[in-house]
């Protein structure tokens, strides 16, 4: 079997990226998910295989990010009537943009664990991680309202580990001697070696923090709504997991890519102004290939920067056809800019369409709410 699978369409510099990620002996198998584009020394969508070592970069900057969806007890057509005044509280109780605390103090047992006092980074980074739980941060994260196809509604989160994950990234890149940066070489650790375990550790509770967050946040928008969580569905990415593929025991390095088992359930989004869906791993001979694997969203088409433009440039993405965009999609948006525009992305059905022998479409989520940060945020917790 080749060692690459690619799945849909890509700009050259990702696969170009992608490809030299599989020229290391270290990489058993990798995969480039439908939804991909260029990332920080592994693209957004990679999935990469190793035997016994684990690539820091590979699984990045905000660790765990990840997609959250709950199910709500609420008549739909009470949420469309309050729209606009549950987004304004939405927007009011949620901390969304860089280096935020949150409004709301969150006591959590994880904070208990005598892990934040044995890992000397860990030790430094508690208070600042205790006073960032629950909040969202800004770029691609964000909390939305959906009505599904039965007139059910729903709330979808997407974010990460903030800045505790950042600064473990951080750490262990420059304690590995890499560096930052989209052309950057990986740094791969043995698992076993002292940093290996000290990475694997703090990614692991990288991991908890960011379920703790989005957990908080979807009962704390619940409350907004004025209902009761009746059912959830909760997956990351950005993430390395140890795992068994024919035969043969890998750490599964997924950037951007979420695990896609038979029976697993998974939310992801479009943008906020196209459907997300809620779907279920199958198993087949493609699943198996692609180290059962699936996208975390649509996938970019256009950077930030070119989507805004700058003094000396226009954006590629214009106001007034973004606002009708949003407007026709029936969307009560609070922040967001164009670089987070529908037109900045892929159309999810196609990305889906790409990975449609692997998983299945149980739900399709139509937003009528979204909120993300405003237009001046930069979030500095890299995807």
């Amino acid at each position: 079997m080749d060692k690459l699978r690619i799945l849909g369409d890509h700009e050259p510099n990702t696969i170009a990226q992608i490809k030299r990620i599989c020229e290391s002996d270290d990489v058993q198998q990798a995969v480039l998910c439908a939804d991909g584009h260029l990332g920080y020394s592994v693209p957004v969508g990679g999935v990469v295989a190793y035997e016994g070592k684990i690539n820091v970069n590979g699984v990045g900057f905000d660790i765990a990010c990840g997609n959250k969806a709950v199910l709500l007890d609420i008549p739909a057509h009470h949420v469309r009537a309050n729209i606009k005044s549950i987004m304004d509280e939405v927007a009011r109780t949620i901390s969304f943009g860089m280096g935020r605390r949150n409004n709301e103090r969150v006591e959590h047992e994880l904070f208990d664990d005598s892990i934040w006092k044995q890992n000397k980074l860990l030790r430094h980074l508690k208070d600042k991680a205790n006073n960032q739980l629950g909040t969202v941060g800004s770029g691609n994260h964000y909390v939305d309202i959906f009505i599904d196809e039965l007139d059910r509604v729903w709330v979808g989160v997407h974010f990460g580990s903030r800045g505790l994950g950042h600064t473990i990234c951080t750490h262990y890149v420059k304690a590995g001697g890499g560096r930052d940066g989209v052309d950057a070489a990986p740094v791969v650790f043995d698992e076993t070696s002292d940093l290996g375990e000290q990475y694997l550790t703090c990614m692991e509770v990288a991991g908890r923090y960011a379920y703790a967050g989005r957990d908080w946040v979807c009962s704390r928008v619940a409350r907004i709504v004025g209902a009761n969580i009746v059912d959830e569905v909760h997956n990351h990415h950005n993430f390395a997991w140890k795992e068994k593929h024919d035969g043969k025991e890998y750490w599964v390095v997924r950037k951007g890519a979420t695990p896609a088992f038979p029976g697993q359930r998974g939310f992801v989004g479009g943008s906020m102004g196209d459907i997300s869906v809620i779907w279920e791993g199958v198993e087949s001979k493609k699943s198996s290939e692609l180290l059962y694997s699936t996208v975390h969203g649509a996938g970019r088409v256009m950077g930030r920067s070119s989507a805004i433009g700058n003094k000396k440039r226009p954006g590629k993405v214009n106001r007034d056809e973004h606002n009708a965009w949003i407007q026709r999609a029936g969307v009560e948006l609070r922040g967001g800019d164009l670089d987070e525009s529908p037109f900045v992305y892929k159309r999810i059905e196609e990305v889906l369409n790409h990975h449609k022998d692997t998983i299945k479409v149980l739900h399709t989520l139509k937003p009528v709410g979204v909120c993300m940060a405003g237009r001046n945020e930069h979030d500095p917790y890299k995807d």
